[in-house]
């Protein structure tokens, strides 16, 4: 097989179809675009996950006039709870935090906002911060154990929380998935409508080549090529969107809860880690749309 000949086929089917070319590659790079993002969003609820699987804690927060007479829970009621609370085989440690600490907690996760300027100390509760043995069920023996307690506010578990978390990224998951199919579908025709254009063009020079002896495959090679190219160079277009929209926009729209240790940060690793799959998607799915439409449509 002769390579130049390929080459020179590939390129030429490229640069008569321009406009063609240009739009397939920006509807691939759009599509994969939102795959990839997709793709990260899936990252950081795995990262996430790994953040906060041994953090969770079950928070008992404790009635106002407990929280304001108690500042180192050597009262009767908050003893009783502590002492109550470390005796259940589920619960690993038991932490006492007192209304200042609270606030002062409460101003470093909100420093800059006006909600901090707002909050005083007497506003927020004392807790008994639970951190767990059992991370499967033991904030529901936490919460049994709390039932009707004498000076027991309510039972917060950290985990109800974060879940609201995980569904608002998975949220974000899924319509980017969603908007990627459609992107995808839209790409699939364009390389298929694009693969018939090409050969419709060059249906003179293949039919002398196969006159001469050329094999339907050798004939076909150039063309699928084209349609490798342009899904390849749409998953670069998509990887450098990734990387401008990290630095542009991600990490100034994540840096508050990032640094208040809510959420990992989106890495340039993770891009790294993503590029391949998108290019392999790129590449994947060109080839075989370019194929199956060489086969159902044209005659080569």
């Amino acid at each position: 097989m002769r390579t130049d000949f390929v080459v020179r086929e590939v390129a030429t089917g490229l640069r008569r179809n321009v406009t063609m070319t240009i739009a397939m590659v920006l509807t691939t790079a759009i599509s994969l675009g939102l795959v990839g993002t997709g793709l990260l969003a899936v990252r950081t609820i795995d990262r996430t996950e790994q953040l906060y699987s041994d953090r969770f804690e079950v928070q008992v927060t404790l009635t106002a006039d407990v929280s304001s007479s108690d500042i180192d829970c050597s009262q009767p009621i908050c003893t009783d709870l502590r002492e109550t609370l470390e005796r259940l085989p589920a619960v690993e440690s038991v932490r006492y935090q007192s209304q200042q600490e609270a606030y002062e907690h409460f101003q470093e996760l909100f420093a800059g906002q006006a909600l901090a300027e707002v909050a005083r100390p007497q506003s927020l509760p004392a807790t008994l911060r639970v951190r767990l043995a059992d991370q499967s069920a033991g904030a529901d023996v936490v919460r049994q154990a709390m039932a009707d307690q004498v000076g027991v506010r309510n039972v917060i578990d950290q985990r109800e929380v974060v879940a609201k978390l995980f569904d608002m990224i998975g949220s974000f998951r899924d319509v980017t998935f969603a908007l990627a199919l459609v992107q995808a579908i839209a790409a699939v025709l364009l390389i298929s409508n694009t693969v018939q254009l090409s050969a419709y063009t060059r249906r003179t020079e293949v039919g002398v080549m196969r006159l001469v002896g050329a094999t339907r495959w050798y004939t076909q090679l150039p063309f699928l090529i084209e349609a490798v190219v342009t899904g390849v160079v749409g998953a670069l277009i998509a990887v450098v969107g990734l990387i401008a929209g990290k630095y542009l926009f991600i990490d100034d729209l994540l840096s508050g809860i990032v640094a208040n240790g809510v959420v990992p940060p989106v890495e340039l690793t993770d891009i790294v880690w993503v590029a391949p799959i998108l290019v392999m998607i790129g590449g994947g799915i060109a080839a075989i749309t370019g194929y199956v439409t060489l086969r159902m449509y044209v005659r080569l």
